[in-house]
């Protein structure tokens, strides 16, 4: 068997040296008398990527009108759904497990607070073999002439 005696040494250490910081610099410059010209940097160290797109959003948020009312269902659709249900003698639970869906959100079609789906409500209308009418509510234009 052979022994090797020759220690081991896990941490040496770094061997860089240490570099000259800014402010040495800076001074080493100034008492020779070289010109020194200082810049802001904007962004340092930031995500410029959103700065770039604030400008052309502006543009686009200064001519927006400002209508931003989500589409619900129509009054005659949560009536129309509610009839179908009925007739078929249907609870909401029941047309809700039919469809796959939460009782909740037959409750909110048919209270008309539901945002329309539309493969839901062809779900819907299958489950209930009838034609429910539209859900959203055509606006009525006003053409002035």
């Amino acid at each position: 068997m052979y022994q090797d005696w020759n220690t081991v040494v896990w941490n040496k250490g770094s061997t860089r040296t240490k570099g000259v910081s800014k402010e040495q610099d800076l001074n080493i410059a100034r008492r020779r008398g070289e010109e020194i010209i200082t810049e802001k940097k904007f962004f340092g160290g930031k995500n410029t990527s959103t700065k770039k797109l604030a400008m052309p959003n502006a543009a686009r948020l200064d001519q927006d009108t400002g209508d931003y009312r989500i589409e619900r269902v129509s009054h005659e659709f949560s009536k129309a759904l509610q009839q179908a249900r009925v007739a078929k003698k249907l609870t909401q639970t029941q047309l809700a497990q039919m469809v796959n869906e939460k009782t909740s959100v037959i409750n909110d079609y048919e209270s008309g607070r539901a945002i329309p789906n539309p493969i839901l409500i062809q779900k819907i209308s299958k489950c209930l073999s009838t034609n429910l009418p539209k859900p959203i509510r055509k606006k009525k234009s006003t053409v002035e002439e």
